[in-house]
């Protein structure tokens, strides 16, 4: 017998451990991941766009049942901490302590003399952009010296319901306003230069208020945090301020390329119509959200990028990119473009009449106007080619032609070559231009085909070889378990009784994997504490993304094994009751599949054994008695392992 099952021990229940189950009661999966991405059902499961890889299709994998996900490209998986410390790029300890206070559950406070860790840190920062829009929002609704902005305000027709909804504030036209209100407080100097909203002096000791006689628009992470301040100067001041909207710049909590403005209120509302609007200014999207146009979203200051993409591709199928119908407007369309067919996000534009911008257009022709030129977005690639007819003319020399051409070809030739998965809206949109472009200029369609295959085998990239590629960086890394030490897992996860019988028979060495090991020894703990290593305990127990990622892993594939076994089950026995052959089976042998699978694993340590041993008689650096001991061993192992006995006397 195993000294496992023999051996004095018990699994004790920490306070951290009563915490961690605390929260896990109360968070569900679904709905913490769905505050990150847009979930769409599938079945008992529900599946998202992965955003830790360049995800064509939905690869993220969340099982309520289980409380588990799992993105098989990225090959990660876990719980809600394990999740959180993905997403938030924290420890654990953070996670647990951003999910408890999301679960509304109070933790135990840390050790005396325990230092800050970097989640405790982002914590206070978080605090200190949260106090900054209020005191800056207050100033705004109350302060006799934010009469200006009110009024600026009102002019733009910003509705008072808006000012309070999206926090709206004013920073007084000062050097030190926000500094001085910072000294009866508990935020210090230091916090407001770290997260952007002062700056240090370059010729003298000291700081200055970053946002000085500005409008202040508040930007939020997707999850509702404040986490910068984009500022508009009022037109009276605009002589002494030659840069009429600045944004925070780069902190810990900010990262303009990776962000949008108003995302986080409008998330729903994409995740319902499919369809995100991006505009370029906070103002346009204000006014817009005022007509009923809840799925705008603005950049900050910055052209749209493929982050942004990534970003609204988790809650969007199409983005309509609203744009000033000047120059400026149309060359922006054809920086981004190359992008999104990249990214094969489906990318519609409209350009607004008169160098109108959605504001004043929305403001002079109203709501159903807008939506009419909303409806009738074109496609992007249609955009750039009717851009480039009216810049050649309807009678385009030869050379024009084939500039057309090159252009058109090398912005498709940025598409992945169409497979079998690609999206039929992608491969069918890039047929439709290819056959245009071929009656428009007269060229035979293969031999456009020929020209684009020619562009996209130039334009390869390593990466482009699949997903799986793309996403390894982000993969755990460990020893792969072998097929028997899977095995093993799978029996106990779905039978966890079975940790009693494996203990018995098998030996610590015989497992190979270092973390099937750590979980099989975990379980044998658990049994002899009267607990029943099952998959909740388990994911409970472990904070190790790697274990956490194993786990989910073998059980998603063990219940897949179980459930076609019980389908082939069920199938056989509606034939037997046909054919009134044989009775219904139980599904799923599992103490012949235990049994069968000890055999095999001491089968290959016994083969392991007697390997070494060979190995060490072939060294021939042994004495002669020892030599004979070697060939002893040899034969009983060979006896073991072809299950021979020993002949008994009499």
């Amino acid at each position: 017998m195993s000294d496992r099952l023999t051996a004095a021990g018990s699994v004790s229940v920490s306070s951290l451990h009563d915490a961690k189950e605390r929260v896990r009661q109360v968070i569900d999966i679904v709905e913490l991941v769905g505050s990150y991405v847009q979930l769409r059902r599938e079945g008992r499961n529900y599946k998202a766009i992965c955003p830790w890889h360049d995800d064509t299709r939905p690869s993220l994998q969340v099982n309520p049942e289980r409380q588990s996900f799992k993105c098989w490209v990225c090959d990660l998986g876990g719980d809600i901490f394990n999740f959180i410390m993905k997403m938030e790029n924290v420890e654990f300890p953070e996670a647990l302590k951003m999910l408890a206070e999301r679960a509304g559950i109070q933790l135990k406070p840390s050790r005396p003399g325990a230092g800050k860790s970097s989640g405790d840190e982002k914590q206070v920062l978080y605090q200190a952009m949260s106090w900054a829009e209020e005191q800056f929002h207050r100033c705004l609704m109350d302060a006799p010296e934010a009469e200006p902005a009110r009024r600026y305000l009102a002019e733009r027709k910003i509705s008072p319901e808006s000012i309070r909804k999206y926090r709206l504030g004013y920073a007084p036209d000062r050097w030190d306003w926000l500094i001085q209100r910072a000294l009866n407080s508990e935020i210090t100097a230091k916090l407001l230069e770290t997260v952007g909203l002062v700056v240090r002096k370059q010729d003298s000791p000291g700081v200055y208020d970053r946002f000085r006689g500005r409008v202040l628009f508040p930007i939020r992470d997707v999850q509702g945090r404040s986490v910068a301040t984009g500022g508009r100067i009022l037109p009276h001041l605009a002589n002494d301020n030659p840069a009429k909207y600045i944004n925070s710049p780069e902190t810990p909590l900010f990262s303009k390329s990776s962000m949008l403005y108003g995302l986080d209120s409008a998330r729903d509302a994409i995740g319902k119509s499919r369809v995100a609007v991006v505009m370029e200014g906070y103002t346009d999207t204000i006014v817009a959200r005022q007509f009923g146009f809840d799925n705008t979203v603005a950049v900050l200051g910055t052209a749209l990028g493929d982050r942004h993409i990534r970003l609204l591709r988790r809650f969007a199928d199409s983005i309509t990119l609203v744009l000033d119908g000047d120059e400026a407007g149309q060359r922006r369309a054809n920086e981004v473009l190359g992008l999104f067919i990249a990214e094969q996000v489906d990318l519609r534009i409209v350009t607004l009449p008169d160098n109108l911008d959605p504001a004043d257009f929305l403001l002079e022709r109203g709501a159903e106007s807008f939506r009419q030129f909303l409806d009738s977005a074109v496609d992007a690639l249609e955009h750039k080619l009717a851009a480039w007819q009216r810049k050649i003319g309807p009678r385009p020399t030869t050379h024009d032609a084939n500039r057309v051409i090159e252009d058109m070809l090398g912005t498709l030739a940025r598409a992945p070559r169409p497979q079998s998965s690609t999206p039929t809206q992608v491969r069918l949109r890039e047929h439709q231009m290819l056959a245009r472009m071929s009656r428009q200029f007269g060229l035979a369609e293969e031999m456009l085909r020929e020209r684009l295959r020619d562009l996209r085998q130039r334009a390869k990239r390593p990466e482009s070889s699949g997903e799986a590629e793309i996403a390894a960086e982000a993969r755990p890394q460990d020893q792969p378990l072998s097929p028997l030490d899977r095995e093993l897992l799978e029996i106990i996860l779905l039978d966890p009784q079975s940790v009693a019988e494996f203990a018995k028979e098998i030996r610590a060495g015989e497992i190979q994997s270092a973390t099937a090991r750590q979980v099989f020894d975990h379980c044998c703990e658990l049994h002899l504490a009267g607990i029943a290593p099952d998959f909740d305990r388990l994911m409970l127990d472990f904070d190790d993304p790697v274990i956490k990622n194993m786990l989910v892993d073998v059980d998603e594939c063990a219940a897949d094994k179980a459930a076609r076994e019980q389908t082939a089950e069920e199938q056989a026995d509606e034939d037997d009751l046909i054919k009134m052959k044989r009775p219904a089976r139980v599904p799923l042998d599992i103490d012949g599949w235990r049994s069968a699978l000890i055999k095999r694993i001491q089968h290959r340590d016994n083969s392991r054994r007697l390997s070494a041993t060979v190995q060490s008689l072939k060294q021939d650096k042994h004495e002669p008695q020892d030599e004979l001991e070697l060939l002893n061993q040899i034969i009983a192992q060979e006896r073991t392992r072809q299950g021979i006995t020993l002949p008994t006397e009499g």
